[in-house]
């Protein structure tokens, strides 16, 4: 396989039981039971639409289906009777002829199945060299990159697809079968609940396509990118992300180790009802673990705390450099334990996305200076929804960096009755300031960013 042509660019132990597991419900079988949580109902849905042809009974399940080729169109679903159908003898016509590529990338669909870091490497690199498998020579070349490659620090962002290039393979572009293979390696990195969370995101970006008053056509579209040889025994990363996701993974099969600095995930609307009825929100944990550290405090923690009224915007944007701004707010060293271990898990959010070993061991490196990282907070100091503009959060240490922002604006997506600004429109950043992509390459500005050199114009407020 061909890589793209490189472009040279000069603790102590955390307690096991104490690390946020994941445990929504799942099953690996072909042929999916009755989703029993609204975000895994979400998740059905959104996996139908992208790979039909491997999640037949959850159609049914849900009441929903969706063509795979409406990915970013708008083009409305079909009824769940024809669909179901439709699905049933598409399963029964395939059994007899789909190929090894595509049986491998299916039987590769074991989300959250790994609990420790070596499993989870294992199981992501079987499922990109299925997902591989499935691609012509000239999609390969167009998918995989030097491990090294600065492309990966530049082709992701909070802004659509038309005002920040991507790397590799739009999905849009992909056959039923490629979309299936490459969600496989999602559910092979992610935990059940991650997952639930990466796609809830991506359905609601479906959901402002189809509903909103933006004139943007690219909402709905994500990409996946491959850089370095997808293996146990080596470093690699995988890339995947649109609007309002960005995920840069890096495993390393020799270190043993995972890493999601820099990631930025974000959500708008943050709270949608899908066409079943069912509420989704797919980042609801940063709101709740953030609260309950916020009340943990004693008013005069608070205050320390506190900045103001004003929601305060990013000062590290998605795909760009950052200089860890730190120093503001309470430090560490001036919480108690129960109020550190709240602390952890708010930041469990971001470095928790994978496998319980290598959420313990992100957890124990940040915990060891936890002490020198400060934390500020300016907006709402009350979890209610239907008041004020929202909140704005800044977690900064020698091993994290976090920031959370509601979005003042909807940036041209309005949905009549639903709040698409403040509340309803979040920005997240995760960083390692010593180790983001797992110091392989460094940060450059995305393409795009701040409107400069963007294919689309001047980019929104994302």
């Amino acid at each position: 396989m061909m890589f793209r042509p490189h472009r040279s660019d000069t603790a102590p132990t955390y307690r096991a039981d104490r690390v946020r597991h994941f445990t929504v419900p799942m099953t690996t079988s072909r042929t999916a039971p009755q989703p029993t949580s609204p975000s895994r109902r979400l998740w059905y849905r959104f996996a139908s639409s992208l790979a039909a042809l491997t999640l037949a009974g959850s159609l049914a399940a849900c009441s929903v289906s969706a063509d795979p080729a409406s990915i970013g169109t708008g083009t409305a679903a079909t009824s769940s009777s024809s669909a179901a159908s439709a699905a049933t003898d598409s399963s029964t016509a395939s059994s007899g002829t789909t190929d090894s590529a595509t049986d491998s990338a299916r039987d590769s669909v074991t989300t959250g199945s790994a609990t420790t870091t070596a499993g989870t490497i294992s199981d992501t690199a079987a499922a990109a060299q299925a997902f591989l498998a499935t691609l012509t020579a000239e999609q390969q070349e167009q998918v995989l990159y030097a491990y090294d490659d600065a492309t990966r620090t530049t082709s992701w962002s909070n802004f659509p697809v038309t005002f920040v290039e991507r790397a590799g393979l739009n999905l849009t572009a992909l056959t039923e079968e490629q979309q299936a293979a490459a969600l496989a390696v999602l559910e092979s990195l992610l935990s059940e609940e991650a997952y639930a969370e990466v796609t809830g995101i991506m359905a609601g970006d479906q959901y402002l396509l189809e509903n909103s008053t933006s004139t943007e056509a690219s909402l709905g579209q994500y990409y996946i990118a491959l850089f370095g040889d997808p293996s146990d025994t080596s470093a690699w990363e995988v890339q995947f992300g649109g609007h309002h996701l960005g995920i840069n993974a890096t495993l390393d099969g020799t270190a043993n180790a995972i890493t999601f600095a820099p990631t930025h995930l974000g959500s708008q609307p943050a709270v949608y009802t899908a066409a079943d009825g069912t509420e989704v929100q797919p980042l609801s944990g940063m709101y709740e673990t953030a609260f309950a550290f916020y009340d943990s405090l004693t008013a005069e923690q608070q205050a320390a705390l506190y900045q103001g009224t004003e929601v305060s915007n990013l000062t590290c944007a998605p795909g760009g450099t950052c200089d860890y701004p730190t120093g503001t707010g309470i430090p560490g060293s001036d919480l108690t334990d129960e109020q550190k271990q709240l602390l952890l898990d708010v930041i469990a959010n971001w470095v928790g996305l994978a496998d319980e070993q290598t959420t313990a061991d992100a957890l124990a490196g940040i915990e060891a200076t936890l002490d020198e990282t400060y934390v500020n907070w300016s907006g709402a100091t009350v979890y209610d929804m239907t008041q004020g503009n929202g909140i704005y959060f800044q977690i900064s240490g020698p091993d994290v960096f976090i920031e959370f922002s509601n979005q003042q604006g909807s940036a041209g997506a309005d949905v009549a009755g639903v709040v698409t600004g403040g509340w309803g429109h979040i920005h997240t950043i995760y960083r390692d300031p010593a180790n983001d992509y797992a110091g392989s390459v460094t940060q450059e500005e995305a393409t795009g960013m701040g409107g400069m050199g963007a294919p689309g114009g001047t980019p929104p407020n994302g």
